[in-house]
């Protein structure tokens, strides 16, 4: 399956993907995600390609991000970029990140438990209320967390996810990551691509825009979802080829 609303892969592209509903099909858990075969293979020969310039810019935390594409471990940005890690491996960059309040998780573990089929998910530096089996529970899930950030406002925000609801602090943005390894080696000069799917996505393709480059949304410009994405990368390997 392949796409012609995008361009091919240029040797001379920095790539930014998304994980989930991007580069994974989008599952009924976070836990319950596939990752497919070859998926990690096109992407360590694609950013040998690229001479490094790939990254991962996910709501994922770090180590779960890992674990999903072991043993490869991409540059990026981490919980929407409040962590973020260079080409070199070093980890950084949530120094300004406000800590998440530590009773937020705590009361909405309670409120879960009266909620069937909710899922709460928390991170390093966010949380999220999954909905998927408990649709019905939508606008009181929205109205708790409304709540939950009252006064907190300046400090966190409120994003609408697929079937979820995710508090982030408002820092850390997806353009924040895109900005960041933009300015140091192997991305600096080059053209980049931001390719992603939800709302959190959209501050990274703007970025990428701002800088000369590309904002790929999978529902607008990639009709079959990350099925063709992956095979737009596979495809683009033999595009970017030196």
């Amino acid at each position: 399956m392949t796409t012609s609303r995008v361009p091919a892969i240029e040797r001379d592209w920095a790539l930014f993907l998304d994980l989930d509903g991007t580069l994974l099909d989008i599952a009924p858990t976070p836990d319950a995600v596939v990752v497919p075969d070859g998926l990690v293979a096109t992407l360590q020969d694609l950013s040998g390609r690229l001479d490094g310039a790939v990254a991962l810019v996910t709501g994922r935390a770090r180590a779960v991000a890992d674990s999903l594409l072991a043993p490869l471990t991409l540059p990026g940005g981490f919980g929407h970029a409040a962590e973020l890690r260079g080409a070199a491996g070093r980890i950084g960059g949530d120094d300004d990140i406000p800590p998440l309040p530590a009773e937020w998780a705590e009361r909405l573990a309670q409120q879960v438990a009266d909620w069937r089929d909710v899922i709460l998910e928390v991170k390093p530096h966010g949380l999220a209320l999954h909905y998927r089996a408990g649709p019905q529970h939508r606008e009181e899930i929205r109205d708790t967390l409304v709540a939950l950030l009252r006064g907190r406002e300046d400090d966190f925000a409120l994003l609408p996810a697929h079937m979820a609801f995710e508090i982030r602090p408002r820092a850390a943005t997806k353009a924040r990551a895109v900005r960041a390894l933009m300015r140091s080696a192997p991305f600096l000069g080059r053209r980049p691509v931001f390719i992603g799917d939800d709302v959190t996505d959209e501050d990274g393709m703007a970025a990428a825009r701002d800088l000369g480059g590309l904002g790929l949304h999978v529902g607008r410009d990639f009709r079959g979802g990350p099925q063709e994405v992956r095979a737009w990368l596979a495809q683009g390997i033999r595009h970017a080829a030196p």
